[in-house]
């Protein structure tokens, strides 16, 4: 089987926030285009390209109109094609968000599905009647509110379980279904690798659409009746084989819920659904009672257990997807890591060791590989982000949190975080773009920023090339077993991960404390890599990391 992305280092992109080229203050396909030698640069293979299909951006591009065109404010099909060609040129792949649990209410499928109860697109979208004069059920959306939207012209609701402007399409009819796979086939054509598959562990709800668990007079969490459905599998072995198995590509599905049991369904070696799964246990660790919302630090022997259940579970009969942060995250460096100016380039280092080091393919997220934090906004009219500004609205009204917390929530949890602008020189607005970027650019752009990084050997960027290089040369980087060690340590991350007679020892510190740690005490090898150039015998020193190669 053709395993080319087991391999592989992917590069998340965000157009929006990425490079403008016509000064018009939103990244742009021509943006990309003139920074693939920077990507040829950093040694990565893939690109996934957040949404550029047309789109009237209610949730920044997954809210899609066409399919087949490209949103206007990110350029033109034929811009696309040039990047396309530049990026094979370089060796580099495209891999396209694929955005099919729903569609925008502008896109021609709704917008005859409204018109009438028997019009031929009726049943691409999931209608119901009311219920008791309300809702057809107690489903909350993702981003606040009922997930059922009224419409008038014929007095029915339809099934929104994100945005009401995002209307959830049937996947249980069957011309949706080849409507969809019609489309992949199209792009794949056209030359792209693969598919990042948005909530793609939703497109199968539950039969009857029953009620969930929810507080008097609330909505509910409708995660679980419309993640993992019936017929998930069913419909994406039926997009394996009529799409995927066609072409030598890669998928990665981004599976809300997913229990490791059911990764194993979706991301089997046997190669009949998908590649691998984005899972979100280690980024939900911290979540509570305003779910997402809060300002907690991430606790180290919760998120070893996750990450290292991950890794060892799927041993051998599925691929795992490595991943601090993307576009709906805050900034590796800032959760994870720590961002003080002190710490910033050590602990960012010290992250991309700890995930570049496991088993699976590693996901970098733009500006991930220069340290770039999170955005430090302190107003609330400084966000874009809908379910940042939804939440606001929500809890601060309702008065079950004060302006104040809650701004202190979103500057540690916001999307937002990860959204500001990637900075690539020290002049004006970071070098993105020459007019009013979309959205601010962090403050911290004259320190942290793509120009001093290349110029510095000592860098971040040259630290993740290192990595990226490591991966090429040592298929034990790619194959080895994974076996976690240290598992009760507090404030180190330790594993092996071992292939025949080569053995690697991995050591991260994830605190600024210098803490006792023997891993490498008895253990002699050549020294891969590590964010420190001298060492001290039995200690770990604040935020540092150890790669040793042994050869038994």
């Amino acid at each position: 089987m053709k395993t080319w992305w087991k391999n592989s280092v992917i590069y998340q992109i965000y157009p929006r926030s990425f490079a403008d080229s016509n000064g018009d203050g939103i990244g742009d396909l021509n943006g990309i285009t003139e920074h693939l030698d920077y990507l040829e640069k950093l040694g990565i293979d893939v690109i996934w390209l957040s949404p550029v299909y047309q789109s009237p951006n209610d949730d920044n591009g997954y809210d899609i109109s066409d399919y087949q065109e490209i949103m206007r404010d990110f350029g033109t099909m034929e811009d696309f094609d040039r990047m396309l060609a530049e990026a094979h040129k370089r060796g580099i792949r495209i891999v396209m968000d694929l955005v099919v649990n729903h569609t925008s209410d502008e896109h021609k499928w709704f917008v005859e599905s409204r018109k009438s109860t028997d019009n031929p697109y009726r049943d691409y979208y999931i209608w119901r009647d009311a219920k008791n004069g309300k809702e057809p059920n107690n489903w909350g959306a993702s981003f606040g509110g009922s997930a059922w939207e009224y419409d008038d012209t014929t007095d029915m609701y339809y099934l929104h379980c994100f945005s009401r402007k995002q209307p959830d399409l049937n996947w249980d009819n069957p011309m949706v279904r080849q409507e969809v796979f019609d489309m992949m086939t199209w792009w794949c054509d056209k030359g792209i690798y693969g598919f990042r598959m948005d909530v793609i562990s939703m497109i199968s709800k539950k039969p009857g659409l029953p009620d969930v668990q929810a507080p008097e007079g609330a909505y509910g969490d409708c995660c679980s009746a419309v993640c993992n459905g019936p017929h998930v599998h069913e419909y994406l072995q039926e997009m394996n084989r009529k799409v995927l198995s066609r072409y030598d590509i890669m998928t990665v599905g981004e599976a809300a819920g997913v229990t490791r049991q059911e990764a194993l369904k979706y991301a089997s070696l046997d190669g009949k659904e998908l590649n691998m799964v984005f899972q979100f246990e280690h980024t939900g660790i911290t979540a509570g009672e305003y779910g997402k919302w809060t300002d907690k630090k991430v606790p180290l022997i919760p998120l070893k257990k996750i990450l290292n259940s991950w890794q060892t579970e799927l041993e051998g009969k599925a691929w795992n997807s490595l991943y601090w942060d993307n576009h709906d995250q805050p900034r590796a460096v800032s959760r994870f890591g720590n961002d003080d100016p002190a710490y910033r380039e050590l602990s960012a280092k010290m992250l991309a060791v700890c995930l570049h080091m496991m088993k699976g393919t590693p996901y970098i997220y733009q500006g991930e590989e220069l340290g770039m934090t999170n955005a430090g906004f302190e107003r609330i009219s400084d966000y874009r982000d809908i379910e940042s500004l939804n939440a606001y609205r929500d809890y601060v009204e309702s008065g079950r949190l004060d302006a104040d917390t809650m701004l202190r929530y979103l500057k540690e949890i916001s999307r937002d975080n990860a959204r500001t602008p990637m900075q690539w020189n020290d002049r004006e607005n970071a070098g993105f773009t020459t007019g009013t970027p979309w959205i601010a650019v962090n403050a911290n752009y004259p320190v942290i920023n793509a120009e001093k990084a290349l110029k510095d050997p000592d860098s971040i960027f040259h630290f993740y090339r290192k990595l990226i290089a490591l991966r090429k040369q040592y298929e034990l980087i790619v194959e080895g077993r994974f076996q976690p060690i240290l598992e009760d340590d507090e404030k180190i991350y330790a594993y092996e991960r071992i292939l025949g007679n080569e053995k690697l020892t991995v050591a991260c510190n994830f605190t600024k404390d210098t803490v006792t740690c023997g891993v490498f005490t008895d253990v002699t090898g050549e020294e891969l890599i590590s964010n420190y150039t001298e060492h001290r015998e039995g200690i770990l020193q604040p935020y540092e990391a150890r790669v040793l190669l042994t050869v038994h």
